[in-house]
């Protein structure tokens, strides 16, 4: 490594923030970058440890000792090439990833670990300023096409890899711009959408063609797909919210998050937050703001701190969050032994910027005015029993129970599966116990021959960094399908047979 004692000279420092009172004001993306010599002296510690442990721990396989030594040296080109070997898209995992590798940072069993996320952010945009990140344009195309079907993180990583195969990749997107979850889901504060922009440019140049509002099944024929292209993948994520059927739930000012947050990332980019079905119909959907408001947001996720935080610019009255289960610790336990991922206590920017957290409490029940809108939100503490000697499970404490002024509730309790009516339905792919696309897990296939599924579609809710990962391993499969299975000619005539009644 470049400094082997590096991690005994300096401990893990992170880039400075603006001021909670500043980024309130806006939403734009807050933290600073390192300077030239925090960069260095980060990069520096990471250890020349015997086994690095980082590796198993990222889900793309990041070669991280490798990339902060060339980091240390600065050898920006070659730190860049480091990791574009095994992530496309570093400019997005090194904003919102929760870092993986980092918990199985060798050096965390005893000191904070290596600021693995925050150096790769600085690579890349580093890369990107110094002119290293260029159009990779295949030298022979294969004469195969393929449909990438929605253009979040597991659709893009899926299109890249094809696209870098020599075949010809085109992406639908039933919105009115690519990026999936990481343009109407993540809130510009943590992901501004310049940064989206600029990846997909280089990616329209490297041959890659988006088409969006083209809704397959909708207002784009599942036939035309089947017959003009030789193989399809399904990138439309897990996008069926989990409800909350309480007494109370058609009270008006209960939303799901999703709806929240898509909405304000539409208002912050000037487009108002007209959904293709307003457009289509020319009706105004109702607007969603926290302005005012004393917000609940139910669910402790990273969805319901992207809410807190959206709330609090909004100029909420008060942001109260909800969590079913108990407190988690601060500190690994005997039941999260290193270099297991920990599920410790995680207080982000957005809980920074003020918020009421609990936990281990449930909703009981939304309560309504005279008009039909929401007042209050019951609620009743919850604790783990032991029960007729089976495994613990939550049990209400009673006398808990009390009311909390709210005018705005938002559902942030994850989501179930993919919307099935439609393409999935349609297509007639087949769907496990959960709801979610079955595809072998050593192929990526369904049960579909030219048809495969990636991201949350294939694998249930879940990260950013595992979706381009399931991007990358499913255009893997693809790659081996079209060539060492169809001729051009072999794959456009099953491709005509194969129509959805």
């Amino acid at each position: 490594m470049g400094k082997p004692t590096g991690f005994k000279e300096f401990t893990r420092e992170l880039p400075a923030k603006q001021s909670v009172e500043e980024r309130l004001q806006h939403y734009n993306e807050f933290a600073h970058r390192y300077s030239d010599e925090k960069l260095n002296q980060q990069a520096g510690r990471c250890m020349d440890c015997g086994v690095p442990f980082c590796h198993h721990g990222c889900p793309l396989g990041n070669v991280i000792p490798e990339f902060n030594d060339a980091v240390y040296k600065q050898d920006w080109k070659e730190a860049y090439e480091i990791l574009n070997s095994t992530n496309n898209f570093p400019e997005f995992t090194g904003r919102i990833c929760p870092a993986p590798c980092e918990t199985a940072c060798v050096l965390g069993i005893n000191q904070p670990a290596i600021a693995i996320e925050e150096i790769e952010k600085h690579i890349i945009e580093i890369a990107f300023e110094k002119g290293f990140v260029k159009p990779h344009n295949p030298n022979l195309r294969s004469g195969k096409k393929v449909a990438v079907i929605g253009s979040g993180p597991a659709g893009l990583a899926a299109a890249a890899q094809l696209n870098y195969a020599g075949h010809t990749v085109t992406v639908f997107e039933r919105d009115d711009a690519p990026g999936g979850l990481l343009r109407y889901g993540i809130p510009d504060f943590k992901l501004e959408k310049w940064v989206i922009d600029r990846r997909i440019k280089l990616m329209e140049e490297e041959g890659i063609v988006f088409k969006c509002l083209a809704n397959v099944g909708v207002n784009v024929s599942i036939n035309d797909i089947l017959r003009e292209y030789h193989a399809i993948v399904l990138a439309g994520g897990s996008t069926v919210p989990r409800d909350l059927p309480v007494p109370g739930r058609a009270l008006k000012g209960i939303y799901y998050a999703m709806d929240f947050l898509k909405q304000n990332n539409k208002r912050v980019a000037r487009k108002y937050f007209l959904s293709n079905a307003a457009i289509e119909s020319n009706i105004l959907p109702e607007e969603i703001k926290a302005t005012g408001k004393n917000v609940v947001v139910i669910g402790g996720g990273d969805t319901g701190s992207d809410c807190v935080g959206t709330s609090n610019r909004h100029g909420a009255a008060s942001v109260t969050q909800f969590e079913l289960l108990p407190k988690p610790p601060a500190e690994r336990n005997d039941f999260m032994p290193w270099p297991s991922y920990p599920m410790l206590l995680k207080t982000t920017s957005s809980h920074e910027e003020g918020a009421s957290r609990q936990w281990a409490v449930a909703t009981k029940e939304f309560i309504g005015d005279e008009n039909g809108n929401l007042k209050a939100v019951k609620t009743v503490e919850l604790e783990w029993k032991i029960v007729d000697g089976r495994a613990a499970q939550f049990v209400e404490v009673a006398g808990s129970e009390k009311e909390i002024p709210c005018e705005l509730a938002l559902l942030a309790m994850g989501f179930l599966h993919p919307q099935q009516e439609g393409l999935i339905k349609n297509l007639g792919v087949s769907l496990d116990e959960k709801g979610i696309v079955k595809a072998t897990e050593k192929d990526y296939k369904t049960n579909i021959s030219k048809i495969f599924t990636a991201g949350d579609m294939r694998r249930g809710q879940s990260l950013v960094v595992w979706a381009i990962s399931e991007g990358r391993e499913c255009a893997r499969n693809v790659d081996e399908f079209l060539t060492n299975n169809f001729s051009v000619l072999e794959s456009r005539d099953q491709a005509v047979q194969f129509q959805v009644s």
